[in-house]
């Protein structure tokens, strides 16, 4: 019995890495494939197929598509026939075969491996189109409600993800994540977007990159962010040209970070004329203080261990700005106090 649920949990991990590459995926749609899911899924919904459907470059310009044709064209939205009462039904009954325990598992196995870093994404990119559409806070509301009626095609991986295998009400839905973007499905017409062209994420799964948008579409609707931190594009522009000077001079506390990050806060606390706050035998203390934000604390440590050309390596450890002294420091990064911490052989 063991081997047969070990069997299973290999083959929902292989089907939870298919749907994390669908969450992933770059590149021009399969636009002859995303329609016929389309159709499939208004007729799986019993609804009449859609008269016509358009594309649109990225999820801003068919939100603004959205916004701009009258509920005479497009019908009304037929988001919870196609998607929400489908992913319901086979919801319930998958944890009714289950049980709680058992579908808490199936969830941690496949969608729960992906649900919080394409949550995050939606949700950036969500925030990314309304930042873009709505000229005034009074103009927000329109632009959400337009959102709300957007199927999110290869970011509804997670839960398609937890579902694989199940009744055939989720198949259109399916067709459409593996080749699409978000999509609005109503009455007359259904409006698909393309996918990124491009993703930079880090190994937390944050979108990021220092020379360019993070995430961009095709038709030019861009985000961009360092290290899952919205920034505006002129920002990166200036980050190959950073001095102490400059980074003292942000006002912005949070773009002041990315700023030494980026630049190197060794670099940083040697071209800025830091001074060392304490030494001891783990190393040393460094403290930079910032105007409007915490205090910066790094202790130096040097690796007794010699490199193959015989110079021992520098280290750099970052460490709460309450940091007294360099072994508190140390200590800290192995979650030890000061008192307790004691190596017996640096390496």
């Amino acid at each position: 019995m063991r081997g047969a649920e070990e069997g299973q949990g290999d083959g929902r991990g292989a089907a939870s890495a298919g749907w994390r590459a669908v969450a992933a995926a770059t590149g021009p749609a399969d636009r002859v494939a995303a329609e016929a899911g389309v159709r499939l899924a208004y007729r799986l919904a019993g609804l009449a197929e859609p008269e016509r459907m358009e594309w649109a470059g990225s999820p801003r310009e068919a939100t603004a598509r959205v916004l701009a044709a009258s509920r005479a064209e497009l019908g009304v939205s037929v988001r919870d026939a196609v998607r929400t009462r489908p992913w319901a039904a086979e919801r319930a009954a998958l944890h009714d075969e289950l049980g709680r325990a058992g579908w808490g598992e199936r969830w941690e196995l496949t969608g729960g491996r992906l649900w919080d870093t394409t949550r995050a994404l939606t949700e950036r990119i969500r925030t990314g189109v309304v930042e873009a559409l709505a000229e005034t806070p009074e103009g927000e509301p329109a632009v959400r409600l337009a959102l709300l009626d957007a199927v999110h095609g290869q970011h509804d991986a997670p839960w398609l993800a937890a579902l694989a295998g199940q009744g055939e009400r989720l198949a259109g839905i399916a067709a459409v994540a593996r080749t699409a973007g978000w999509w609005w499905p109503y009455e007359k017409v259904a409006i698909i977007a393309e996918r990124p062209v491009e993703l930079h994420r880090d190994e937390a799964g944050r979108l990021d990159r220092g020379d360019g948008p993070a995430l961009a579409f095709p038709d030019g609707f861009a985000l961009y962010a360092w290290r899952g931190m919205p920034v505006p594009a002129t920002f990166l522009d200036g980050l190959a040209d950073l001095t102490p000077e400059r980074i003292r001079k942000e006002e912005n506390a949070e773009l002041r970070r990315i700023m030494l990050e980026f630049y190197g806060y060794d670099r940083y606390l040697e071209e800025s004329g830091a001074q060392p706050r304490h030494r001891d035998e783990a190393g040393i203390l460094w403290r930079i203080e910032l105007d409007d934000d915490e205090p910066v604390a790094m202790v130096e440590v040097v690796n007794s261990t010699p490199e193959p050309d015989g110079t021992h390596r520098t280290y750099w450890l970052r460490v709460p700005p309450w940091t007294r002294t360099a072994r508190e420091g140390v200590a800290w990064t192995f979650g030890l106090g000061a008192e307790a911490y004691a190596p017996v052989r640096e390496t």
